[in-house]
């Protein structure tokens, strides 16, 4: 809300659907944004009610509507904004349902499937993604070799490959060569370079969980919008008051 004093740059820039937050300090600190014709590099300026903002000269405003939308990324599909080569976008499931550009919150890797979250909330997506938020993450890995009890005890008590430390914070195992695991931080195709460690080829990897939402109902290549309720969690978990209606039409 602005209260008189203003919203800080990058948040102004996360609730225009620009990127989440911490990108959208990068961006500041690239020198892309101007506040009234005048170039901003510091991240703690602030934007008052009528400033003109833009970014690489084209002018931006925060969303009046917040979209909140869970996927069921199939392989294959990659999240990204747009890709050279040509391959299917996650982003193509969603994007003739919604005016509003959004972005990817949780990203997965090409040959994962799974959940994730598209929105143009800046804040959302900190309140999702940020370790410091201690949300889990729920995985179904299936393999071509046994997996060894021995290797998840290693995995949850923690494994360094390459001068890395991964941590699993719990698992269930279905069987000799399928695990559910959980995760918090969830490093950059962290299972894949720990299994890929021990010589485990993964055959399935597939995200069923981001907090209390799960992927069931969700069809491979189609979405649901989150509830109120489910956004709300984030929120409160991350010690940030959820955006309302009458902070959007402020600006």
């Amino acid at each position: 809300m602005d209260n008189g004093r203003g919203l800080r740059l990058q948040v102004y820039l996360a609730r225009s659907g620009v990127a989440s937050r911490r990108k959208s300090e990068e961006i500041i600190l690239e020198g892309r944004v101007s506040v009234n014709g005048t170039v901003v590099r510091e991240l703690g300026s602030t934007v008052k009610h009528g400033d003109r903002v833009t970014l690489d000269g084209r002018p931006i405003f925060p969303q009046r509507r917040l979209i909140y939308v869970a996927v069921h990324k199939p392989r294959r599909f990659l999240c990204a904004a747009s890709d050279p080569e040509g391959r299917p976008l996650a982003l193509d499931l969603v994007k003739d349902a919604f005016r509003e550009r959004l972005f990817t919150v949780g990203r997965l890797d090409y040959l994962s499937s799974g959940l994730i979250f598209f929105s143009n909330d800046g804040q959302f997506a900190k309140a999702v993604a940020h370790p410091s938020s201690n949300v889990e993450k729920e995985y179904l890995v299936e393999t071509s070799q046994p997996i060894s009890a021995e290797f998840l005890k290693r995995y949850q008590e923690g494994i360094e490959v390459a001068g890395v430390t991964f941590h699993l914070k719990n698992y269930t195992q279905q069987n000799t060569r399928s695990v559910h695991l959980v995760l918090i931080e969830g490093k950059n195709r962290e299972i894949r370079t720990v299994f890929e460690s021990e010589k485990l080829g993964i055959k399935r990897l597939h995200r069923v969980r981001i907090g209390p939402v799960t992927i069931s109902g969700i069809q491979a290549g189609h979405y649901r919008t989150l509830t109120r309720t489910e956004i709300g969690w984030f929120y409160r978990n991350a010690g940030l008051p959820a955006p309302g209606k009458e902070e959007r039409e402020r600006w």
